[in-house]
C-alpha cells in the first residue's frame, strides 16, 4: 500500500509500484488534468508538484512518493495562486488548443514559489522544460510576468 497526499487529502494506492504516478493520477483516481505528452518526461505536459517541486509525473514510479504531497493542476486552480495564475493566463492569451497549459501553469506555480518577482529570463528558464507547440511562448512569459504582478504577496 502505497500512502501519499493527492491534492491536500490522504489517498492510498494498492498496486504495482512501478505504475507511473501520471497513470495512477488519471486512471486511478480519475484527476485529468494532468496531460501524457512524450511519456519520456521531456515535454512537461504531465507536470506535478512532488513536496513543492515541479516534477514529470510520467517518469516517476507511484512507489517513488509514498508519504509524498503531490498537488495537480486541480489541486492549485482553486487556491488564491492558482486562481491568479488561471486568470493571467487567460487575460493575457496564454492559452490556445490548452494541451500544454496545465504543465505550464505548474512550472509557474513552481517559479514564483521560489522567485515571487522573476525577470522575463527567469521565467523562459522555469518553462524551458515545457513544449507549447501554438503560442510561441511570448504569450506564456507574459502571463507569468502578469500573474506576479497581480499576485503580489501570494507568494
Amino acid at each position: 500500500m502505497i500512502e501519499f497526499k493527492l491534492n491536500g487529502k490522504p489517498v492510498a494506492f494498492d498496486g504495482n509500484p512501478l505504475k507511473r504516478l501520471l497513470d495512477v493520477i488519471r486512471d486511478d483516481f480519475g484527476i485529468t488534468g494532468t496531460k501524457e505528452g512524450c511519456g519520456e518526461g521531456e515535454c512537461g505536459a504531465c507536470s506535478v508538484l512532488k513536496d513543492g517541486k515541479l516534477v514529470t509525473s510520467c517518469i516517476i514510479p507511484v512507489g517513488a512518493v509514498g508519504g509524498c504531497e503531490i498537488i495537480t493542476i486541480e489541486g492549485l486552480r482553486d487556491t488564491p495562486q492558482g486562481k491568479c495564475l488561471v486568470e493571467s493566463f487567460a487575460e493575457g492569451g496564454a492559452v490556445q488548443c490548452g494541451f500544454c497549459i496545465p504543465g505550464m501553469v505548474m512550472a509557474a506555480e513552481a517559479l514564483l514559489m521560489n522567485n515571487p518577482h522573476p525577470t522575463e529570463a527567469d521565467i523562459r528558464l522555469a518553462i524551458s522544460g515545457n513544449i507549447c507547440r501554438c503560442t510561441g511562448y511570448d504569450l506564456i512569459v507574459e502571463s507569468i510576468l502578469l500573474a506576479s504582478k497581480k499576485g503580489e504577496g501570494l507568494w
